[in-house]
């Protein structure tokens, strides 16, 4: 069972080496590309105020977070939820960083020490849409995924919206899966299929109209286009031509 969180982080400020801190974790489980419910969201009291510019981007008052948790006291909660699951993180060089840091003030290892990956999704973005705008926001508009609700940046928030760019950046790799029936194959009951003779069974051919033919290679160089023009079926095409 494939089990990933889509983690987000908000700071005090831009860098951990020179003392900010992590101010707010948001965390949401996926089991099987799917929503579990199963999220985590904690505020942290860092001991410090935020900058201003940080401050205009999230929004959370140095006030609000005095009486919240320290990192420390809720670190062993943070990893045992982290533990073994594959990180989908957006710009994941920053929230590691910050992770980082927070474990080592807390005497523990770095973050890839518990977790069995970490994928970056701008960096998956940058590749999939070479040239364009690769923020949260612009995701979102460019694979309709809904962030009216958001105004400013939150962790959990942040973390929510992610996971539907994900899946919508990644959908069709699982697309030859039957996953439906998760339950009976981890009980290990065995689906009894019918032998039927298809020896005599004799299959109408219907071939696609001049009009379904080219809107079929439309579609195809649209997806040529936005990958790049590194789509298999084009790199395979070309190297059959070049070699008759």
């Amino acid at each position: 069972m494939s089990r990933q969180i889509v983690l987000d982080t908000e700071t005090t400020g831009l860098s951990a080496e020179t003392g900010d801190r992590v101010i707010e974790l948001g965390c949401v489980e996926l089991l099987n590309r799917k929503l579990t419910g199963k999220n985590l969201h904690i505020y942290f009291n860092p001991e410090r105020d935020s900058h201003e510019d940080a401050l205009r981007v999230h929004g959370i008052s140095n006030e609000f977070l005095r009486d919240k948790p320290k990192f420390a006291e809720m670190a062993d909660e943070i990893l045992e939820y982290l533990q073994g699951a594959e990180l989908i993180i957006h710009n994941a060089a920053f929230d590691i960083g910050f992770l980082n840091k927070e474990f080592q003030l807390c005497g523990l290892k770095p973050v890839k020490a518990y977790v069995e990956n970490v994928i970056d999704t701008l960096a998956m973005a940058k590749e999939m849409f070479p040239g364009k705008r690769n923020s949260l926001d612009a995701l979102c508009d460019r694979l309709d995924v809904d962030n009216s609700g958001r105004t400013l940046h939150g962790a959990l928030l942040d973390a929510e919206l992610l996971a539907d760019v994900y899946i919508n950046m990644t959908r069709g790799q699982d697309a030859l899966l039957i996953a439906d029936d998760d339950t009976k194959a981890e009980q290990g009951s065995a689906v009894r299929v019918a032998a039927v003779d298809l020896s005599r069974l004799k299959l109408q051919v219907i071939s696609a109209s001049d009009d379904e033919v080219a809107a079929h290679e439309d579609v195809l160089n649209q997806l040529d286009k936005s990958s790049g023009g590194k789509t298999i079926w084009r790199i395979s095409s070309e190297g059959e031509k070049a070699v008759t």
